[in-house]
């Protein structure tokens, strides 16, 4: 097991590398730059001589292998260089919003816990039924409605016609609301569509057969062994949303205008600032990569059948 986490660990150096300088080859592309955008938001256009020195200081003119090589040089010691939009470090902004993501992502990561498990067994015990078509129909709606128009919807409802909360979230409790909600919904109703069909997939095997043929109660078989057995699958699809939910989930970021990391990656492509938008990707990699080595690790305890890192 340590073999493989150690080895797993290394492969993350080269994904680093690529996914860093793939960002860095394509944002080389962009039409405009840092200095350029940072006139267009003043409302000025900027003397060519003094934008062409601002450039030369920030070592924008410098060739792409120059560049990304002092950056990955900086970055290893834990500089990111300096926010062109914030005008401070760009550690100091991650840090500082990097608390209200997570405080989002757990949140709503609760909610869809919370409804998603026992609305997907719920519609998988009474299949074909009442409650199934209500869930699967509640469900159907979830997953089709886009995230910034659900957004918006609660937005009109809640802050402007009903006047309950903030449209505008902050830091507080309350402004977790509607953002989490929003986050939610989408993923409670992927969960109960996967949820119910693993656990009918699990119902109709076999073993369950056999304890309902020894007189073991229904549910007793369903909570002991086929709900076990069914989320196990959903561990992996868990995982993923952790990774996205904790990169930042932009769009309803800049919806409520929320000031976590997924609404400060907009406003840092929205500017062109380059040493943020190259945090924010390193932020993404190492999430996902250490997620998924999470849930192959937490696979291997859940399950003893499978055998990781042992061939």
């Amino acid at each position: 097991m340590l073999r493989y986490i150690i080895i797993r660990l290394l492969h993350t150096i080269p994904v680093l590398f690529g996914v860093t300088f793939l960002t860095f080859l394509l944002l080389s592309f962009a039409p405009s730059d840092p200095v350029t955008m940072k006139y267009i938001r003043m409302g000025v256009s900027g003397d060519a001589q003094v934008m062409e020195a601002e450039r030369e200081e920030l070592g924008l003119n410098d060739p792409i292998l120059v560049r990304y090589g002092r950056w990955l040089r900086n970055a290893v010691h834990g500089d990111f260089g300096e926010s062109v939009s914030y005008n401070h470090s760009v550690r100091e902004e991650m840090l500082k919003r990097l608390p209200r993501t997570i405080r989002l992502a757990f949140w709503s990561l609760i909610l869809t816990v919370v409804f998603s498990i026992p609305l997907g067994i719920l519609s998988a015990v009474y299949k074909n039924r009442i409650a199934d078509y209500i869930i699967r129909f509640l469900s159907f709606i979830g997953v089709s409605m886009p995230s910034f128009w659900l957004g918006m919807l609660l937005i009109y409802f809640f802050s402007i016609r009903l006047n309950l909360l903030p449209s505008i979230s902050g830091n507080d409790v309350i402004g977790l609301i509607l953002p989490a909600i929003t986050l939610a919904v989408w993923m409670t109703a992927t969960y109960i569509r996967r949820i119910r069909a693993n656990v009918l997939e699990e119902i109709n095997k076999e073993y369950v057969i056999g304890l309902l043929s020894k007189g073991i109660p229904q549910w007793k078989v369903n909570l002991r062994h086929v709900l076990p057995n069914a989320l196990l699958s959903i561990i992996t699809m868990f995982g993923m949303s952790i990774g996205s939910v904790l990169g930042g989930a932009t769009i309803v970021e800049t919806v409520f205008s929320y000031q976590g990391v997924g609404k400060m990656a907009a406003d840092a492509v929205t500017a062109r600032d380059y040493n943020l938008m190259q945090a924010y990707v390193v932020w993404m990699a190492l999430i996902f990569v250490f997620v998924n080595l999470a849930v192959d690790i937490l696979y291997r305890f859940l399950d003893p059948r499978i055998r990781i890192g042992e061939n």
